[in-house]
């Protein structure tokens, strides 16, 4: 247990370690809902609360024997030493019946929205494992497998509710999420840079350059995708949201480059307030587009 942090009542302590912070990313399984127009059906609707509800318990199940993997290298980084299991707080034998808690209720809530919704559920808890035990050693690799998880939850969404994929929603969703990927990678060489190595294997096959390489590249990806999906849909008024991507991600570049943040990008997008704003008038503005525009525009 670290010195400096007082010891958090057990509850509590498992309940960050579940990593609440990082749901936020299960809202990707409201893309479909919005982008299909159905976000006025009150079943797709609960369909779509239980489906990020699935994934928010599996995603958490993830993060939770992330930690048991890299429990020896968080206790040596200078904040993910803070966690739950680097700290002493929650133990192995706690952690592992914490996994299979969040895995089975998980499980339950899948099979209510179908047989495929399950097999979707099951492929991205697959990846989340594979990348804890393998991927995450590999450079390119492990931001690539990161990715995929991103991917699962569009599609998961688009699932959960039967409507079809959209191949651009998938095309969008791959680029922005390397985006995050790699500057998260560049956030964490700026955090400890000189100061605590080692304590992710692939971080040293990283460089400055390469990673301003690959910014540049997953951003480029990023805006020319989600530019193209909305010149491709069939609602004429969903270009008004292309502002909203484009001060996002120019955002957040700026917030690593000048204010030493992304190592974190659940955390960033949080705290900031103006990326804040920024989601939350893309959200009313998709969705009145949406009204607006045709009723069975795919996602």
């Amino acid at each position: 247990m670290d010195s400096t942090a007082p010891r958090r009542p057990l509850p509590l302590a498992l309940l960050v370690a579940l990593r609440p912070k990082q749901w936020t990313k299960n809202g990707l399984l409201f893309a479909a809902l919005i982008f299909s127009a159905q976000f006025n059906d009150p079943e797709a609707f609960m369909r779509s609360v239980v489906a990020c509800a699935a994934f928010c318990l599996l995603s958490s199940t993830g993060y939770v024997y992330n930690d048991l993997q890299d429990v020896e290298g968080d206790r040596r980084h200078p904040k993910k030493r803070l966690r739950p299991l680097a700290s002493g707080e929650v133990g192995t034998t706690a952690a592992w019946l914490l996994m299979g808690t969040c895995t089975a209720a998980a499980l339950a809530l899948a099979a209510t929205l179908g047989f495929w919704f399950v097999v979707v559920a099951l492929a991205y808890f697959a990846t989340t494992l594979s990348y804890s035990t393998l991927f995450k050693h590999f450079v390119i690799l492990d931001v690539m497998m990161l990715a995929s998880c991103y991917i699962w939850r569009a599609a998961a969404g688009a699932v959960a509710i039967d409507v079809r994929i959209s191949p651009w929603l998938l095309v969008c969703t791959a680029f922005g999420a390397l985006f995050l990927g790699f500057n998260k990678r560049r956030g964490e060489l700026l955090l400890l840079e000189g100061k605590v190595p080692g304590t992710r294997k692939s971080l040293a096959h990283y460089s400055p350059a390469m990673l301003m390489e690959f910014q540049a590249i997953t951003t480029s990806g990023t805006i020319i995708s989600y530019a193209l999906y909305t010149v491709q849909s069939p609602n004429p008024w969903l270009g008004l949201t292309l502002p909203y991507v484009l001060y996002a991600v120019f955002r957040y570049i700026y917030l690593i480059d000048q204010k030493g943040e992304g190592a974190a990008p659940d955390e960033t997008l949080l705290r900031d307030g103006p990326i804040q704003v920024t989601a939350l008038l893309f959200l009313l503005t998709a969705v009145g587009v949406m009204v607006l525009g045709p009723p069975h525009a795919p996602p």
